[in-house]
Order: structure tokens, then sequence, then C-alpha cells
């Protein structure tokens, strides 16, 4: 029974048969304390209990905790490796009473598991009390026969337990192992007391007091007990060992670093063996209950104990990707006691891969320039602060990371001209917001900014990600929640597969899921330069933050967005080989359906010329060349020949996308700065059509184009028009073009003869005479179906040539009857042509007309001429 998975199991199931519930371990992230980064301490998930804010089915307890101490108030982070006992995660073994036992019974209970069931030597054991608390000395004595040389009194605080300035406390009494004289140390509370010969395997803390507000103490009207013992230190004991990673299980995953860098466990990188052991734990754990790395709060501890780890592993000669290899030996020492390493394996992995991959490219160049800082500064001790956050903010080095390299140099970082570099950073940022014009006024983002740091974008190398929801805001306001169908709000993720809109590239669509809850992604945008903000309706649940949720874009809108965005690289450098090198970006859009491209060009483009553009491009894509992203400096880019996008800026580090086969002056073909999405290999981009090219502005010129399935579909529209087509002039396809123009021909014949007839007409010729009614000469004429436009004009033609008198003129176009009547200026006075042509329309079916007393127009469905006439007959009889 000396495994550590062994003793794991016979504490909680001794604890069992005494009548204690076996409570699973709670989450790393704490559920109840808000103020708690992770969970420390075996007591915290019962914390509520203890202060009776939460009552459970059961009084008795006893849990295998898992525990992280980095960052905040408990930070073992700068030791772990070390030293013998230190870790950033560990496991919390405990005994809980609510109300129920006290001393006597805990007492008791730690004493023979030791010694009866555990085997120790009673000899081998001695326990501390708080000074004041006789009670427990005497049990002591009572129980464990310990005389009075083996129970120390500690009049400090380190015996008296506080939960915080008020609530439950009360003295402690800890256990101690005693190693033997061979080994250095004196006993708790002497002046050698941290040396290794007294160990502490298990503190318990009698609750029995309670701090008031007013600093006045009373007694706790329920005492209960929290014991805490660390599994490792215990396991370390019970092999027989005095280092803790001397023991099983963190020996097998010290075994499993040395096998997979070829360094020996014992050897110069004994150090970095066990730095890698202990952080493969906190980050397996850690991601395994939903933190995923960051760049604040939970996230950002995990990134740093994650990256110091890749550091001792790039010490030890990694060249590429090998933490997540070692996920296997974790689960097979683990996985049985804590499934979740199971279930979440592949999640774990990924993002340890991920996270490596991120990292390992600037991690060379990060350590470069600390050597080549070191060297400089000569015999100065203190790496300049300025130095550490070019570091940090560049190639993302956390600052204890610096710190830890420097270690092994004997050297340190000034820690107060980080902390400035940091702050002129900050409002340097802010300076520049201000100054962006309306958008200053969302001021939300700064104070995001400033809260949570700038968002991950992964979507470089993933399309889903599980993410944690930072904030969410609806204009200027941050909101505690969004329940279902509430109005669009724009949410914050600590990390995300979403890229937010730029470069000329839009934002991508997509769902954030979590048990219960949805929500439809319809937009995302770049806010201060770094956040990802994602807008989207919630149409499932509430949506809270702090909430884990599952990030996934929409893929299929994703990939028609980088196909058109790698063709536009395409095509810039297509229209500066065939137009001129004068051909600059001046502006771009790279949609799912199309893309636009706005260039530096005086003249409109040619037919011909935009067929080159297109035919070379074409040909470009059929090589399949890959499409490579690198990190460089911009001066390195340059240097390569590569061109700066129009509008972007650009940080020391930038990204490099080339594609296409080079020649001999070029790496590749095209060759740009640029932050977007693109295809693997230029094949992905498919069909490439151009649609239009047309002006934008004086020198600037706009071409639309498609590519891919939108190419695919225009293709097929077109067939498919250019069929109907052919139908309806009954002719076979190839032969549509050549029947159209003789249709043109043919209708410009008729027009010609059109125009001929209605001049004949004007001249007198018509379905019925001119004739004279009490004085008054009428030429009433029905035209058949000319144009209701061309009466106007052949109404004044005939008035001109009559002289005097009303012109009466109908058509019946289309099915519905027009009419136009003319009064010439002489006769205004006996005759009114509104009212003329507005009895008319009532005939006709209308509704009236208008126009001036000489000039009216009406129409109606009814395009009686004959009715018409005889009314128009009958009112110049009564003129």
């Amino acid at each position: 029974m000396t495994s550590t998975n062994d003793i794991r199991s016979a504490f909680l199931e001794y604890f069992g048969s005494q009548g204690h519930r076996i409570v699973p371990s709670a989450s790393l992230v704490p559920q109840n304390d808000p103020t708690l980064l992770f969970t420390n301490a075996g007591m915290v998930p019962f914390k509520n209990v203890f202060t009776g804010q939460e009552t459970r089915p059961y009084s008795r307890a006893t849990t295998a905790q898992k525990v992280v101490r980095a960052g905040g108030k408990h930070n073992d982070l700068d030791n772990v490796g070390y030293t013998a006992r230190h870790h950033t995660f560990f496991e919390m073994m405990g005994n809980f009473s609510f109300g129920d036992y006290f001393k006597p019974e805990a007492i008791e209970f730690a004493w023979t598991l030791l010694t009866r069931d555990f085997g120790l030597p009673k000899d081998k054991l001695l326990a501390t009390v708080y000074a004041e608390d006789e009670d427990a000395a005497d049990l002591w004595k009572k129980i464990a026969s310990l005389s009075d040389d083996r129970i120390i009194r500690i009049g400090t605080s380190d015996n008296f337990w506080r939960m915080g300035d008020t609530g439950p406390c009360g003295p402690c009494s800890e256990i101690f192992y005693d190693h033997g004289d061979s080994v250095f140390g004196g006993p708790p509370g002497s002046p050698d007391e941290d040396g290794d010969r007294f160990v502490e395997i298990w503190n318990l803390v009698f609750m029995q007091f309670l701090d008031q507000p007013d600093g006045s103490r009373d007694a706790l009207p329920r005492p209960s007990i929290d014991t805490g013992m660390g599994l490792e230190r215990f396991a370390a004991i019970m092999q027989g060992k005095r280092d803790n990673y001397d023991t099983d299980t963190m020996r097998a995953l010290i075994e499993a670093s040395a096998e997979i860098m070829h360094q020996d466990a014992d050897g110069p990188f004994k150090a970095s063996h066990r730095v890698v052991a202990d952080h493969l734990r906190s980050t397996a754990f850690l991601i395994a209950d939903g933190v995923l790395p960051s760049k604040e709060g939970r996230g950002y501890v995990l990134r740093r104990i994650m990256r110091r780890a890749m550091r001792h592993l790039h010490i030890m000669g990694a060249k590429e990707p090998v933490f997540y290899r070692l996920l296997p030996a974790l689960i097979q020492q683990m996985g049985a006691a804590y499934p979740e390493l199971v279930q979440h394996q592949a999640l774990i992995a990924q993002t340890m891969k991920g996270e490596e991959e991120r990292f390992t490219a600037l991690l060379e160049r990060g350590l470069t320039l600390l050597s080549d800082e070191l060297d400089r500064l000569g015999d100065k001790e203190a790496l300049p602060g300025d130095v550490a956050f070019k570091l940090y903010d560049t190639f993302g080095f956390p600052l204890d990371l610096t710190q830890d390299a420097l270690r092994e140099k004997g050297r340190t970082v000034d820690e107060a001209g980080f902390e400035t570099a940091m702050a002129e950073q900050r409002k340097r940022a802010r300076a520049a917001w201000v100054g962006s014009g309306d958008a200053a006024t969302e001021t939300v983002w700064f104070d995001a900014r400033d809260k949570h740091g700038p968002s991950e974008f992964l979507g470089y190398v993933a399309e889903k990600a599980d993410a944690e929801v930072q904030g969410i805001f609806r204009g200027n306001d941050e909101l505690a929640e969004a329940p279902a169908g509430d109005d669009t709000v724009a949410i914050l993720l600590n990390q995300t597969p979403f890229y937010g809109e730029s470069g000329g590239q839009v934002g991508d669509h997509g769902t954030l899921t979590a048990p219960g809850v949805r929500v439809e992604i319809t937009d995302t945008q770049k806010r201060n330069g770094d956040l990802i903000v994602h807008y989207g309706k919630v149409v499932e649940g509430t949506l809270k933050p702090g909430m884990a949720v599952h990030a996934e874009i929409d893929h299929a809108r994703r990939t028609a967005v980088r196909g058109h965005h790698s063709a536009t690289h395409l095509l810039h450098e297509a229209l500066r080989r065939q137009i001129g090198t004068h051909v600059t970006q001046k502006g771009s859009l790279n949609a799912p359906e199309r893309l636009r491209f706005d260039i530096s060009q005086p003249r409109p483009l040619t037919d011909e010329e935009l067929a080159a553009v297109e035919a070379e491009v074409n040909a470009r894509i059929r090589e399949n060349a890959p499409v490579e992203t690198r990190l460089m400096t911009q001066d390195e880019a340059v240097a390569e020949g590569a061109m700066a996008l129009f509008g972007e800026k650009y940080g020391d580090e930038v990204r490099v996308v080339s594609m296409g086969k080079g020649d001999d002056d070029r790496a590749a073909y095209s060759i740009e700065l640029c932050g977007g999405t693109h295809v693997g290999r230029v094949g992905e981009i498919g069909l490439f059509r151009i649609v239009s090219e047309s002006g934008v502005s004086a020198g600037v010129r706009r071409i639309e184009a498609v590519c891919g399935l939108a190419a695919e579909a225009m293709a097929l529209e077109t067939e498919d028009r250019l069929k109907q087509i052919a139908d309806l002039l009954k002719v076979p396809v190839a032969d549509a073009a050549s029947r159209v123009a003789a249709l043109l021909e043919e209708r410009k014949s008729l027009t010609a003869q059109v125009s001929d007839l209605q001049r004949k007409l004007a001249t007198g010729e018509g379905t019925s005479a001119t004739e004279s009614i009490n004085g008054i000469t009428l030429s009433a004429r029905d035209l058949g179906d000319v144009s209701p436009k061309e009466l106007k004009g052949l109404a004044e033609s005939i008035s001109k040539q009559i002289g005097s008198g009303v012109v009466a003129l109908m058509s019946n176009a289309d099915g519905r009857g027009s009419i136009v009547i003319a009064v010439t200026k002489d006769l205004t006075d006996r005759l009114d042509a509104v009212k003329l042509v507005r009895e008319a329309s009532t005939l006709m079916g209308g509704k009236g007309g208008g126009g001036r007393p000489d000039m009216a127009q009406a129409g109606g469905p009814n395009a009686d001429s004959e009715a018409v006439f005889a009314m128009l007959r009958t009112a110049l009889a009564a003129a």
C-alpha cells in the first residue's frame, strides 16, 4: 500500500468507513468564490457549508482535492523544480466535519489512520498545537500518548487559521514526521525548522470561533473540522523518500520527459525534467476543468505555466512541439482516479500542441534577444524593464519566464521598469484611440482591454475552440447576462477562432454553445486594435460572463472568404505584371460571395488587359503551389520583397504570406504582409473570374471578381440564362448570338418603319377624317398600338397643321387605352382640354386625367374611341 494511487484510495476508504461521504474532487475553478483564481485548498469547495450559506445532505465528508497554487497569494511557481516539495499542482486529502464531531474524533481518526492503517512508527510522529489550545495538547497525550517534548506549542498565527478578516476561525494542530538525526533540520518553531528532517504531513483545523466585523470573537455555535494532507508529501514518506519528485507518480513523469528528450533524468537537466513533470500535471488538469491559455486571469496563469515548461523543454533541445506527447504518461498514472483526464484527452492534447506551436517560433527569437541584451549589459546585474517588456509584448514571455531564465545566469530584472513600460503602452494606446474619430466614444472597449487584455486569435490553426465569456455588452453598457430573444449583443471571449474584420477580410459568422445555451454570431469585429468582439443573438438559454462556451465558425463561409482573400493576393501581383508596377492596392473587400479590389490606375482597363490578368491568375492557381505564412521582422519582410497592405499598421513582428511559384528574382509569385486567413495551396482557390471593372474616383479603379464555388455558381447561372435565351429564340445555344444580332437588325428596320408611319399619320392619314363642328375643327384619330409616349408629340404636330381646333388622339398599347386632347390657344376660352380629357377618362374606365387647358392626357382600361369621339362632338356642338 505504498503507491500514490493506493495511498489515495486507502485514505478515502478509511474515512468512508467512519461515516464520511466520499466527495469527488471539485473543479480547479472555484464555483463559490470569485476572489480565488484556483481551488487552492481542500476546504474551498466547502467554504459556504462552513459559513452556513449552504447545506449538504451529509455532515461528514472526505476528499482528495485537486489544488493549484500559482499566481496570487499562493504562488509557488518560481520554486517549482528547484526544491523537494514545491508544486504548482498537488492533491490535498482531507476529512471534514460540519458541526458533527470535533477535536477528540479528529485527533483519533488521524492517529489511527497513520499508525494502524499506514503503519507509521509512533516514535516518528510529533504534533504542534496553538499555544493557548490546552484541549488539543491534552487530547494528544490521552489519545496518542505523546509526551510533552513531542507536543510543540506554537504561539504564532501559523497555528491559528482564519478564513478571512471575519468568519469561522480556530486553532490548528499539525502532525510532523521525523526523518531522523541523519537529516539536517530542527523541529517546528526552532531556528532550523526549514530543514528537511521534520516534514509536516497533516494539518488539523479546529473551527470553534467566529470573528465579528467589530473585532470581537464569539464561540462558533457548531464547531467544525477541516483537515488537509498533501498526498505527494505523504507518499514520499510512505515510499521512503525525502523528495516529492522521487515518488512513483512524479518519477514516472520525469522518466517520460527524459525518454522523449533523450536526456538523463538525473543529469544536468534534472531541474528541467522536474519543472516539466510538475507543469504537465497543472496544465492538463486546468484544461480538463475548462481553463484555456489566454492573456488574462486564470488563462494567463496557465499560459505562464505552459510556457515555463516549454522553455525548459527548449533548453533540453526541443525544436518542435513535444509537451503534449507527455500526456499519455500522465493519464496512465492518474487517469483512473481522475476520469476527466481521459474524457478531455483530445482537448488537452490539442490545446497543449497549439500553444506550443504558437510559442515555439517566438521562443528562439526571444531567447536570442535576451542573450544579446545580457552580453551588451556586461557586468550590470539587472535586465532593464523595457527589454523585459519587449520580451513580454513581442515574444510572449511572461515576466516570470524571463526571471526564470535570468535566475540560471544569476541575474535579475528591473520589475519597476517593466511595470512602467506596461503603463506607458496603455497610455499610448488610449491616446491613439482618442484620435480616431467618432469611435472614440466607445470607451467600453478600452475598459474591456484594460480589464481582460487583448483577445487571442486561434483562427490560423483552428475553426473551433473552447473559450470563456469575459464580457457581454450592448452599446457602452456591460451586461450581467443576455437571455434568449434579446437584442444583438457584443460578446468578448478570452480566445476565439473567429476572425475580426480587418485588412479587407470580413468577420466570421458561427455559433457559441454551452449546455442549454446557443448564440448565433452574425458578425465579428476588431475593436481597440486587438479586441475581437462577436456580435450575435442568444437564441437559446441565457449567456453569462464566466461561462465556458464552444466557439465554432461557419466553415463553408470561412472557406469561401479565405479563397477570395488569397485570390486578391494573386490578382494584385498579376495586375502589377500585366499593367505595370504603378498598380498598388487602395482598398479591398474579401467576402464569401465575391472580392472587391481597388487599385491605383489612371484609366479604365481594356477587355484585353482584363482577360490577360484573369488568365494569369488562373494559371497560377493551376500550379497549386503551397501558401506559406511566416513570422519575421518588418525589415526582413521588406528585404524579401513583401508588399504592405493599404491602411494596415505593423509592429516589429509581422506575418508574411507567400504564394505561387517564384522565379529568379523572388522566392514566391506573391509576397505580402497580411494578417488574414488563407488557403493552404493556391489550387484550393478554384476558378477565378473577373466580373466587372469600374471607376471609383480619380485615379482609382475597382475590380470585382469571384472564385471557387462563387465562380462556379456564376458560370452555371450564365449557362442557364444562355439556354433560356436560346429556347426563347428557338435555336441551339451555339446559334444564339447570331440570332440575337439578326433580331437587332430586324428591330432597327421595324423602328424605321414605325417612324415613317407616324410621320404619315401626322400629315393627315388616320382612321377618321377631320371635321368641322359648330365652326370648330376636330381632328380625332385612333392610332391603334402607338406608344402613349408618342401621342403628345403627334398632337402638337397636328395642332400646328390645322391652325385652330381640337385634336384628340387615342391608342391601345399593351391592353390599356390612352388619350391626348389638344385645344389651340384661340379656343381655350370656350373649351378646356382638362375637362374634356376627364370626361373621356370616365368613358374609358379611368380615374380622371390632368394637364393644361391647351393639352391634357388620361388613360383607362377601355379604349372605346367611338364613345369618346361622340362625347367630343357633343361638347364642341355646345361650345
